[in-house]
């Protein structure tokens, strides 16, 4: 049996990882995307004898079938749409995400990378097909960086006026 969940955080991948999540949350707000957030939920297939733990999820796609579940049943609800690992103590495990088949996998370790299941693999990706032509992958880091410096509210001010001035 494969899962992989449960580790221990330091302080630098958590801090990554809210705000990556608080970066994804504003940017599906600006741009009125319905989601369903399930943060780092473990994910299960026994018949697959599959499981994990991303550091955050979303559902967006199907954010209307997962409103209100309380108790998820990997067998007939879906994966979520998009799941972020923030990579920096341990591997991600691409054959556990693939089995379960999670469509779109954000890693950051060091950068940001978008990962697109496509025809059973995950293969490499300048966009993410959520959030269209948006440069995801280099500007998020620009916001971890201020966030760093300045710190997170200075950092998601920065990230929402960037966002407004990006989609009129």
């Amino acid at each position: 049996m494969t899962f992989c969940y449960s580790r221990q955080y330091l302080p630098e991948s958590e801090k990554i990882k809210v705000l990556i999540r608080d970066s994804v949350q504003v940017l599906m707000d600006e741009m009125e995307i319905d989601f369903e957030g399930f943060g780092s939920k473990t994910f299960k297939r026994m018949d697959k004898l599959a499981g994990l733990e991303p550091d955050d999820c979303f559902y967006i796609q199907n954010n209307v079938a997962m409103r209100g579940i309380r108790k998820l049943d990997m067998t007939i609800d879906p994966p979520p749409d998009l799941a972020i690992e923030v990579d920096v103590t341990s591997k991600t495990k691409f054959d556990v995400y693939r089995t379960l088949g999670v469509p779109e996998l954000w890693l950051y370790d060091q950068s940001l990378k978008i990962y697109i299941l496509c025809d059973g693999d995950y293969v490499e990706s300048q966009l993410s097909p959520i959030f269209g032509d948006l440069p995801i992958r280099d500007v998020i880091p620009q916001f971890l960086e201020i966030s760093l410096s300045q710190g997170r509210s200075a950092a998601m001010k920065a990230f929402r006026l960037w966002m407004q001035e990006n989609l009129s």
